[in-house]
Formats: structure tokens, sequence, C-alpha cells
């Protein structure tokens, strides 16, 4: 594996890859931030396009694990916790890890069926395909399988 760089130049995006019945959810970035946000993203979209989500309401998630796979999916199953319990979906992630501890915001709006017509309910983030790591390109992967 490469050493982390602090920034590749690798635009972040959000990926999602087939999985049985379930949804892999894939972040890459130029910085372990940067994917992690780009995982939450794509999470969104197994469920519905994320640029039709009004940004009017912020969350702050703080997760704390030993290691970056489980630090992802800490922050994976606090955000789907989050859209269960509180019936919402986000459209916008910050992210930033420091140590161990990850201190999150995710930015959305309640559901609204007719507009979002969510195509998925996330259940949970597992340790299927569980992968947090650095390109040979310097690029950060954040990603696993979510059960729907």
């Amino acid at each position: 594996m490469t050493k982390p760089t602090e920034g590749s130049a690798v635009e972040p995006h959000a990926e999602l890859f087939a999985h049985g019945a379930d949804v892999g959810v894939r972040g890459v970035g130029p910085t372990r931030d940067a994917a992690f946000e780009q995982a939450a993203l794509a999470l969104t979209s197994a469920v519905t396009d994320p640029t039709c989500i009004a940004l009017q309401q912020a969350i702050e998630v703080t997760c704390e694990a030993p290691e970056d796979t489980y630090l992802l999916l800490d922050w994976l199953n606090a955000l789907i916790y989050e859209m269960a319990v509180r019936r919402v979906v986000f459209g916008r992630f910050a992210v930033s890890i420091e140590g161990n501890r990850l201190y999150g915001r995710a930015w959305g709006e309640p559901v609204d069926r007719a507009r979002h017509m969510p195509a998925a309910e996330p259940k949970g983030a597992t340790l299927t395909a569980l992968k947090v790591a650095v390109r040979d390109d310097g690029a950060w992967v954040a990603q696993c399988i979510v059960d729907v």
C-alpha cells in the first residue's frame, strides 16, 4: 500500500456497486475525510438522487473506533439510524477525522415520498467488502456493503 498523501489529484466522487440483493457504497477522494463524505453520498444515492435534497437542516454525528474500517461502519450506521429515526434524507456531508474520532455533519430534509421517490431503505452497513485504503494514485477509498 502506498503511503497516504495529504491530497491526491483525484476528483472526489461517490459510487454504487452491485452486490446481490444489497448495495455496495464507495467513496473516493483526495483525503480520508473526503472519501468518508463521498461514501455517505453514495449511501444517499442508493435511496434517492442527492441533488433533489434541500439542505434545510443539519445534524451532527460523532463516532469513535479503533481503526478506519470500523470508523466507516460507525459513520454510515449512524447516518442510517438518523435517516430512520428522523425520517430524513441527506444531500451533503462534512467529515473531520482526528485520530480515531470522526466529527461529521449531514445536511438534509424530511423525506417527501412524491419528490424523493425512495428506491430503497438502508438497514445497516456491514463488514462485507469493508475497506478504507489509499490507492496507488494517492486517492482514498472508503467502501462497504449496505443491507437494503
